[in-house]
């Protein structure tokens, strides 16, 4: 269970009557929605397979949407992204030749910039993603969050849901939402095992990434890059980095195209020599060359899947849903699939709200 006495923010409370609600899954998603609906008055438990809170991936980003999301579903949620998170310095979002310069000198000039949007419209807050989950994991009430908690079936009977995990025990509730990730069980439940819809497939894109010093980034790229975020594209590739860690730290992806089958879709990461990064872009500008030259010899490789071959057909039955990545998983781009999981639960509380309190007037 969570060792954490902690409060949320101040509950503004519930005029209707609330609901009992498990919450499958303790990532970033799942503790957000959990901290939403303790907000709004409603009893949550958490169900989370892994034997502490833990949240891969390097960084992530958060847009001004996002940001207004987590305000209106606990506004602690955003107070903790302020704590650890860093937004974008220059008024721009800047999308580079990362390819054809063949010096630093020239890849800093505006003759490399190939277009930027403002930096206003997204609005990014970046952040490392274990930092910010065990931030927000600070609010839970002790006793909330079981750990080593593997869902295996569920079933609904009059007073709710059963659920039963893999270690023998089960819970009831009122309502599930599952938010246990792109391989989610809970999905593979709501649409059946052999349902096409219930499973990613290979986007065909890998993602090689590294946490680094700042002054390595400043080095490669310069001063103004190094320092706000920016994407640098190339033939099958693309390169994104940002400063996180209060601009101690800068996060590098390279994202690389791979044509070839992903060997095990139930092992989406691995450690791999630094050199395979290396070869994928030896033919870029020296400012990339030096950048990827500058991480750990071991970089973690990420198999990207998402649901576009086969999206859901639906994210709900009954009183279970499913939400964040174990609903519509995205290939990522700058955090957008965790916005839209923000989005999700406060599209879920909501409609709660506005489905119990009809209840109450109607009865």
């Amino acid at each position: 269970m969570a060792a954490n006495d902690t409060q949320p923010t101040e509950c503004q409370g519930n005029e209707t009557t609330p609901l009992d609600i498990a919450v499958v899954g303790a990532g970033i998603i799942g503790v957000l929605t959990t901290l939403g609906l303790l907000y709004h008055g409603h009893k949550v438990t958490v169900y989370e397979r892994a034997s502490n809170y833990s949240e891969g991936g390097g960084a992530i980003a958060f847009t001004g949407v996002a940001r207004e999301c987590m305000k209106q579903l606990n506004p602690f949620i955003l107070e903790a992204l302020q704590q650890v998170g860093e937004a974008n310095r220059h008024p721009m979002n800047r999308y580079w030749d990362g390819f054809h310069p063949t010096t630093k000198e020239l890849a800093q000039s505006e003759e490399s910039l190939l277009f930027q949007q403002s930096a206003h419209e997204l609005d990014y807050t970046g952040c490392i993603r274990s930092v910010y989950l065990h931030e927000m994991a600070k609010a839970l009430p002790d006793g909330i969050v079981w750990f080593d908690k593997e869902l295996e079936s569920y079933s609904e009977g009059p007073e709710g849901v059963k659920l039963r995990f893999s270690d023998g025990s089960t819970a009831q509730a009122e309502a599930v939402i599952a938010c246990d990730g792109i391989h989610s069980k809970a999905r593979r439940l709501l649409l059946g095992e052999d349902n096409p819809e219930s499973r990613p497939s290979f986007a065909h894109k890998v993602a090689y990434r590294a946490i680094i010093p700042i002054a390595e980034s400043i080095s490669a790229l310069g001063e103004e890059k190094a320092n706000n975020q920016c994407a640098h594209l190339g033939p099958d590739a693309h390169m994104l980095s940002f400063p996180v860690a209060q601009w101690t730290l800068s996060n590098v992806f390279v994202f690389v195209h791979d044509s070839k089958p992903w060997p095990d879709s139930h092992y989406l990461t691995a450690e791999v020599e630094k050199s395979e990064v290396v070869a994928a872009i030896s033919k870029w500008g020296p400012s990339i060359r030096e950048l990827v030259d500058k991480m750990p010899e071991k970089v973690s490789k990420w198999a990207i899947f998402d649901m576009a071959d086969n999206p859901a057909n639906t994210y709900a039955r009954g009183r279970v849903c499913i939400a964040g990545d174990a609903a519509h998983a995205s290939s990522p781009f700058h955090g957008a699939g965790a916005c839209m999981g923000v989005e999700d639960a406060l599209v879920l509380v909501s409609v709660l709200e506005t489905a119990l309190s009809r209840s109450v007037r109607s009865g």
